[in-house]
């Protein structure tokens, strides 16, 4: 009782006023749609698109400096829009010196679990950042980029082909056709059991297989 009154409080400051957003974040749990909402209102970003996928793990350095078009979605990623080393050479090197830029996110994007994005690089439409990548340069359109530094290592259009094709030789592919959007909580509980169900049966015929071949080796051995 106590703690959900508490996540309403937090809840009633943070969406419409901004304030105790560290609290907010903790205590609250905020779902993707919500913190997207959250940082659309109060995240001092350059600007966000609708349709997008913000996780409360994200860390934007230099918000101000990040532009979000539509459909974009992001895993747990790091967004840098500046040079760190600067504080350090300034006073290293008696210098002024001033290292920032912005990072612009266009459309039907997808930044991947680790990737981190350097400042001054633009991600254009319809790409995909694969986890862990280091981000240094543009993106092209329609690529797929990997590694560190990033670099293509696939095309966003052939990959739609290759996942069509294995979705309709699902089990339950036609649950899939079926539902509205990427999540239906009504079939959601079938669909688990299937998968379930199926990685269990295929975990075991590889077991009955690797029995096989080594029966097979004892036979030949001993013959």
């Amino acid at each position: 009782m106590l703690k959900s009154t508490v996540q309403k409080i937090l809840r009633h400051l943070a969406m419409p006023c901004g304030k105790f957003s560290r609290l907010y974040t903790k205590f609250c749990h905020p779902s993707t749609e919500e913190y997207t909402e959250f940082l659309r209102r109060h995240g001092n970003l350059y600007a966000i698109g609708s349709n997008c996928s913000i996780l409360p793990s994200i860390v934007f350095t230099e918000p101000a400096y990040v532009g979000i078009g539509n459909n974009v979605h992001f895993s747990s990623c790091t967004l840098i829009g500046h040079d760190g080393s600067i504080a350090m050479l300034n006073r290293a090197y008696n210098v002024k010196l001033d290292s920032l830029g912005k990072i612009d996110i266009r459309e039907k994007v997808f930044i991947g679990y680790g990737a981190i994005i350097l400042p001054k690089v633009t991600i254009s439409s319809n790409a995909i950042v694969g986890a862990d990548a280091v981000v240094t340069k543009d993106v092209a359109e329609g690529d797929i980029v990997a590694a560190v530094p990033a670099r293509p290592i696939g095309c966003v259009e052939d990959l739609v082909k290759k996942l069509q094709a294995q979705t309709q030789r699902l089990p339950w592919a036609d649950l899939i056709n079926s539902r509205e959007g990427g999540f239906d909580p009504v079939i959601e509980p079938q669909l688990v059991q299937l998968r379930v169900r199926t990685s269990t049966a295929r975990h075991q015929l590889q077991l009955w297989r690797d029995r096989r071949l080594c029966d097979n080796q004892l036979l030949t051995n001993n013959a």
